[in-house]
């Protein structure tokens, strides 16, 4: 069974994985905020529910910025 895109675990196939939800409002309608790390460099950065599926990492792979959250 595979895991749904916004559970903890989840890796998308950029090689993003999520590892944790936040309480943060995202910017896309209705979505939270979650964290994920990307696998190649380490980063750690805000995404959308949303986008987790597509998301690239915004420091080695040219993805766009993260959203703000609480750390």
């Amino acid at each position: 069974m595979s895991k749904g895109t916004t559970e903890i675990g989840y890796v998308n196939r950029n090689d993003q994985e999520v590892i944790r939800r936040t309480d943060e409002p995202g910017t896309d309608h209705m979505q939270k905020v979650y964290v994920l790390r990307c696998r190649p460099c380490g980063a750690e950065y805000g995404a959308n529910g949303s986008d987790i599926h597509i998301r690239l990492c915004p420091s080695c792979a040219g993805g766009r910025p993260g959203l703000a959250y609480a750390a």
